[in-house]
């Protein structure tokens, strides 16, 4: 199969999945010429994107804060519900010290963040 060898090459299949997008949709049967060049242009954009632009894994204080913006939590608020001292949070957010495992459990149940990244695993 093809791939994309550079930046240009990326660029220029990324216009091409555009202009696709709006010929495809959920109702575009499987064997249409269009979807099919759809799927095999985005599994090799993903590919390109797996070596050049990889998404790490979310590091636990940016997920605590994305939660405290999306749950409108202060600090305090947040120690109160996790049942921390404000200044036990504070380390936590600021990178300073880890979750106990009890906490870590704590953060993941009562923040719904997944065990793996509270863990960092």
């Amino acid at each position: 199969m093809a791939k994309i060898n550079n930046e240009t090459e990326y660029k220029a299949i990324m216009l091409r999945i555009e202009q696709l997008l709006k010929l495809v949709n959920e109702e575009t049967l499987k064997d249409d010429v269009n979807y099919i060049e759809l799927v095999l242009i985005s599994n090799m954009v993903a590919d390109y994107e797996d070596i050049h632009y990889p998404v790490e894994t979310p590091k636990l204080i940016d997920v605590i804060k994305l939660r405290m913006f999306e749950m409108n939590l202060t600090q305090k608020a947040l120690s109160e519900m996790l049942g921390l001292s404000q200044a036990r949070v504070s380390e936590i957010l600021k990178g300073k010290s880890e979750p106990t495992l009890p906490v870590a459990r704590t953060i993941s149940q009562k923040l719904n963040i997944d065990a793996s990244i509270v863990l960092g695993v």
